[in-house]
Order: C-alpha cells, then structure tokens, then sequence
C-alpha cells in the first residue's frame, strides 16, 4: 500500500495531503556552525499564529514539524478541531501518534474497535492502526493536540501512509458556519 493514493478529490481542501513537504532537511556545515545555528533556534512556536485549515467538518493546524522549525527533525505535532457532531479521515499511518484531548468527547475507531474518550485524556494509536476520531458532542467541538514521529518514521523509509475516507465535505445540520477559533 505503498505509493500514490488512488483516492482522488476533486476539491483540495487538505493542502497537506497534496502538497510537497519536507520531512527531512539537510544539516550540512562546519560542526560547531550547525551545532550554534541548532542552539539559536527558537524554542516556542505560538500556534495562534498558523491558521486553520480544511474544513467544514475538521480543522487542522501543524505547528512542529522539519518544514516549520529548524530544531527538529524526528517529531510533528498538530492541532485538530472536530466540528460538533463530527469527525476526521479514516486513515493508517505506520508510526504511532499520542494525542491529548484539549477540548471535547468522543471516540477512536481503531482497527474496528470503539475507544471512548474525553478532555484530559491522552490517547495512544499504535503502529499501522487503520483508525478514526469522531466528536461524540452535538453541541460542541473536540480539540486535539498530535505527537508523532513521522519524519523519523519516513527517514527510514517506514513509509505506509494511507487515506481510506476523506472528512465529510457537508457540514452538520446547524453547524453549516463552524469554525475554529484560535
């Protein structure tokens, strides 16, 4: 399952799914020159300053990732919002990823099985796992933090990645104007 994804949307409105992006960056130079650019590099990104993307039943923002800070090359971390009532892609991805819910109830679908949780919550999807988040609250969004170590993973050529369901393209009924706030 290695490859393009046969999946085709007519719509982009996942950016990060059809874009080209840098997992792994180059670190070239004199040592002591790479090893004082690495010390200089910020050490807090403010994730009020990436907008929201996607839409209209899932939101996401990357925040670390080797695109957007220079001191990592290992992990990614982003943020995602279900719309209330709604959910993400159903997907697989060969690395784990933890996430902590920031906001919200619902529940995983992991290879089948229902995993229940809620705000205060971390979360474990472990390796190769085909699975989806769904917002259990009709009222209200959930709100996730990610932690993964993809570009590891991918750097070692780890590289199953795979969409089996796009998020929903219609909003819930009522939620037709939802959007994150940052």
């Amino acid at each position: 399952m290695c490859g393009d994804d046969p999946v085709v949307q007519e719509e982009v409105k996942w950016e990060r799914w059809q874009k080209k992006r840098t997992f792994v960056r180059e670190v070239s130079g004199k040592y002591g020159e790479v090893y004082r650019q690495l010390l200089e590099q910020p050490r807090v990104y403010k994730s009020k300053t990436v907008p929201f993307k996607g839409g209209p039943a899932k939101f996401g923002k990357n925040i670390i990732n080797p695109q957007s800070a220079p001191v990592t090359q290992a992990i990614e971390t982003h943020i995602d919002v279900l719309a209330p009532g709604s959910h993400g892609q159903k997907h697989g991805h060969i690395n784990s990823a933890v996430f902590y819910i920031l906001e919200g109830t619902g529940y995983d679908v992991h290879d089948g099985k229902r995993i229940d949780w809620q705000a205060g919550d971390a979360a474990i999807v472990e390796n190769a796992c085909v699975h989806q988040h769904f917002n259990a609250d009709p009222d209200h969004e959930a709100r996730i933090v990610i932690f993964k170590a993809k570009p590891l993973f991918l750097f070692f050529h780890l590289l199953f990645q795979k969409t089996v369901e796009y998020p929903p393209t219609e909003a819930m009924p009522g939620w037709e104007n939802f959007k994150p706030e940052d």
